[in-house]
């Protein structure tokens, strides 16, 4: 059996009755939507991740306030221990010095982590994903 003997196909009908203009409109509405289509996909993936960080981050500041009154009547005692051998006012120097120091330590480590964040790794990889073909290009001038 040749091709010439094969019944045509809907794809062979189509493209003999179609003209190249209506086709090339199909083919570019396709790209619009496929593309729109990346970029919701974007938009949820972005929606989700901040769902997750933000319920993430209002049970780390419970937490926090938690764990801020914890030390906080942990310095009140460690003042009134020291008070016992040195006097209140020079425990109170002490207890504030050792917070002074705590406080440049996690300052330091903060800032050297907040560096390293590099922002939503998935938005990155999905926005790679998009061939280089339906990227915009720069014009040259």
């Amino acid at each position: 059996m040749t091709d010439s003997e094969l019944p045509p196909t809907p794809a062979h009908l189509k493209a003999e009755s179609t003209s190249l203009g209506d086709l090339l409109g199909e083919v570019t509405q396709d790209l619009s939507t496929l593309i729109r289509q990346e970029v919701e996909l974007a938009k949820a993936e972005l929606k989700q991740s901040a769902t997750r960080a933000g319920r993430s981050a209002g049970m780390l500041g419970g937490a926090g306030v938690a764990g801020h009154f914890v030390l906080l009547f942990l310095s009140l005692a460690l003042w009134y221990a020291l008070g016992e051998l040195i006097g209140l006012g020079w425990s109170a120097v002490v207890v504030a010095v050792l917070w002074a120091i705590i406080a440049a330590a996690l300052a330091i480590k903060g800032r050297s982590e907040l560096k390293s964040v590099k922002g939503f790794p998935r938005t990155v990889e999905t926005i790679q994903e998009i061939p280089e073909t339906l990227k915009p290009r720069e014009e040259q001038r």
